[in-house]
């Protein structure tokens, strides 16, 4: 079969190989991979800022269906839409994994980075990572679930980041920042999605989602109650930062590969509240779930193009160029 690995430590050390079918082991299932979205954090993998194993086939952000089991996994499970926790391994422990944090353990091992993940045409996780999709839920759109989980951690830990009423300014309108802002107002919030000149279609999409959204600065408050920054840009850090008002919340949620210099002060003078939050865990999953159960998100807006995985060169430049919401790459028969 065809999976788009990472060959080795080098940004250029990406190839699209044909390796052996996967098969189930104990506790495992086979997927038959329906999407696997691109994100920065990719990128990341591929230019060294985020760590990973090669030589591993990546693709963290998965959707598919079960197509085998392996022992000790329940056979009606056979057939199931899911989409997939990221986390391959960990020790389970550390304080971290005990506790209920296991996004946060030194030896957790990854699918897409430790282990291999979704840019392929089948993929072999834990048969607990594999959560069920709503049928209302496409299989494509449910690779999002995935992003979904994460900005649940964000936004719920270690206290809810938006109360009823809340301002929240979300800077970034791609995947995650679209995500978060439909979240915040579940939440009770009404949330603002702040974006460039070069994010107009993104903004489009989030007007159909009702969200209202600005490329001007000067058009969003200067003392909002939440801030939500999802780009991961050092220009999105410094503004949010001086945006939230005094005793406020400020989550930082987009991801960076190298330092960015903020005025951390303005944590101390106005008493900020400064959050973060790194992938996913079993708890956000639950939550994310439920969203969608509700159908109080909608995943289907943000998905933009879907590219075959021997077009994956040009996918990886669309993420680049930051190119509608979410892309994504699929196996030819799951076109």
């Amino acid at each position: 079969m065809q999976a788009l690995r990472k060959t080795g430590p080098g940004p250029g050390d990406l190839e699209l190989q044909d390796v052996p079918r996967p098969t189930a082991g104990a506790g495992q299932v086979v997927i038959d991979v329906a999407a696997a979205g691109l994100c920065g954090t990719d990128l990341h993998i591929l230019d060294g800022s985020y760590g990973s194993r090669p030589p591993v086939t990546l693709g963290h952000e998965v959707s598919g269906t079960i197509t085998a089991v392996g022992t000790g996994v329940d056979s009606a499970r056979m057939g199931q839409r899911v989409a997939l926790e990221t986390f391959f391994s960990t020790c389970g422990e550390c304080r971290d994994c005990r506790t209920g944090s296991p996004n946060r353990c030194q030896s957790r091992v990854s699918i897409g980075s430790g282990a291999d993940g979704g840019f392929a045409e089948q993929m072999v996780p834990p048969a607990r990572n594999a959560r069920v999709l709503p049928a209302h839920v496409s299989l494509a759109a449910g690779a999002l679930s995935e992003p979904l989980a994460c900005v649940c951690r964000s936004l719920f830990q270690p206290t809810p980041a938006v109360c009823p009423g809340d301002r929240v300014l979300v800077i970034g309108p791609g995947a995650i920042g679209l995500l978060a802002a439909q979240v915040a107002r579940v939440s009770g919030g009404h949330p603002t999605v702040l974006g460039t000149p070069a994010d107009s279609e993104r903004l489009e999409i989030a007007r159909t989602l009702g969200l209202p959204g600005t490329t001007d600065p000067g058009q969003v408050p200067d003392d909002v109650d939440v801030v939500l920054e999802c780009s991961g840009s050092g220009p999105g850090m410094a503004l949010g930062i001086e945006r939230v008002r005094r005793g406020g919340r400020y989550v930082q949620i987009g991801q960076r590969g190298d330092a960015v210099p903020i005025n951390l002060a303005l944590a101390s003078f106005h008493e900020l509240i400064i959050t973060g939050g790194f992938a996913s865990t079993p708890e956000s999953w639950d939550r994310a779930m439920r969203l969608l159960d509700s159908r109080l998100i909608d995943l289907e807006p943000l998905v933009s193009r879907r590219y075959s995985l021997r077009d994956w060169q040009e996918a990886l430049d669309a993420v680049r160029g930051s190119a509608g919401v979410k892309q994504l790459l699929c196996p030819d028969g799951a076109l």
